[in-house]
């Protein structure tokens, strides 16, 4: 029988909608709640396990008790055993070393895979405690995830869980774990390192890329973008923007103070919020009839909604139609995505349909390319 060792970061992913660009540390975590944070990494590895409990293959799942993995396992019905008890009773009060202790446990008892779920912190603790020992799969939940040992959805992981359970032939790379300094993130500041490496399995089909930075030269395609996007303003709308170098230009062209990494929002070529959360959005924006968005994908991975900018959640998106979304991209960051579509995953269906289908990305003054956005399942 094969063994799978299960580690969930409750509070992973906890800081996104709150605009915290993260949710380290115990004063970042009260914010969050105070904001109305609610944890989502628990249904994301649901959604992971639901599809490995569908396959006719024995396995037996290594978790720590409680949020940290067992409620996830016995929820999808899997056979599993407790292998280390949480300091903490309560979900969000378990601590960085009691992921750490589940680790060594884990490493002691040598699982054939090793499923982690959180964000780039989580995965920089695997690779501090796992190393290249263990074959690795990391299920997205956090805020930051730029490391390509994520699939690209907890489904996607899942459906590689179903794969390597029924013995399907995997070949395994070792990865980049990146992560960056959150406080310096929330000040716009992009500190990328690479922390280590891990085993993962390789399928360009269910494993995301890593994220890409914009080249310096494309400073003067995102000038040219941002002039065609406001000859194209209507100063009755109400426009969120997009986190990303790209967007920064529009506002860099309107004298706008902003966040590079968060959502601002504006209105008459007005500041209204900058670094807004997502109640703040919901509060804004309530009233309104005429709500547009302006994304730019992420580079190398190619997420518009979804993943890194949390903000915009399904409550938001629900204000917007499909034709208020506005996508620009520099040709340079179109060529780091390829031919693969960009991507959306908000964990609402009906939100994510909503979105999908062609559009005219603007990469230029004058100048567009049609693309396509597909929901990842």
């Amino acid at each position: 029988m094969k063994t799978m060792a299960l580690l969930i970061n409750p509070i992973a992913g906890m800081g996104g909608r709150a605009g915290l660009k993260g949710t380290d540390g115990a004063d970042i975590l009260q914010r969050a709640l105070d904001l109305g944070a609610q944890p989502e990494a628990g249904l994301k590895a649901g959604k992971a396990l639901d599809h490995l409990a569908e396959v006719d293959a024995p396995v037996k799942l290594l978790v720590a008790a409680g949020a940290m993995g067992e409620d996830a396992a016995k929820a999808a019905g899997l056979d599993y055993d407790v292998i280390y008890e949480p300091s903490a009773k309560e979900a969000l009060e378990t601590q960085k070393a009691d992921s750490e202790a589940f680790l060594d446990a884990a490493k002691a008892a040598q699982p054939d895979l090793l499923v982690f779920v959180g964000g780039d912190g989580t995965a920089r603790d695997v690779c501090r405690k796992i190393g290249l020992d263990i074959p690795a799969l990391g299920v997205p939940a956090g805020v930051k995830i730029y490391s390509a040992v994520y699939a690209n959805s907890p489904e996607s992981a899942g459906r590689l869980l179903a794969e390597w359970a029924q013995d399907s032939p995997m070949d395994y790379h070792e990865t980049e774990v990146l992560d960056l300094d959150e406080a310096g993130f929330r000040q716009d500041e992009v500190d990328i390192q690479v922390f280590g490496y891990l085993r993962v399995p390789q399928h360009s089909q269910f494993m995301q890329n890593l994220k890409s930075a914009s080249p310096q030269s494309d400073e003067a395609a995102q000038e040219s973008i941002a002039l065609e996007v406001l000859d194209h303003m209507d100063d009755n709308a109400i426009y969120l923007v997009g986190s990303g170098t790209s967007t920064r230009h529009i506002m860099d062209e309107l004298g706008l103070d902003v966040t590079v990494l968060g959502v601002d929002i504006i209105k008459n070529r007005q500041l209204l919020v900058k670094d807004a959360n997502e109640q703040e959005i919901l509060d804004t924006i309530e009233g309104e009839e005429d709500v547009r968005l302006i994304v730019t994908p992420m580079g190398g991975q190619g997420y518009i909604l979804g993943r890194g900018n949390q903000q915009l959640s399904k409550r938001v998106l629900a204000h917007i139609d499909k034709d208020k979304l506005t996508i620009v991209a520099t040709p340079s960051k179109i060529m780091t995505i390829g031919t693969n579509p960009f991507l959306i995953y908000t964990m609402d269906d009906a939100i994510d349909e909503k979105f999908t289908g062609y559009y005219k990305v603007i990469t230029g003054y004058g100048q567009y390319s049609m693309h396509k956005v597909e929901a990842i399942k």
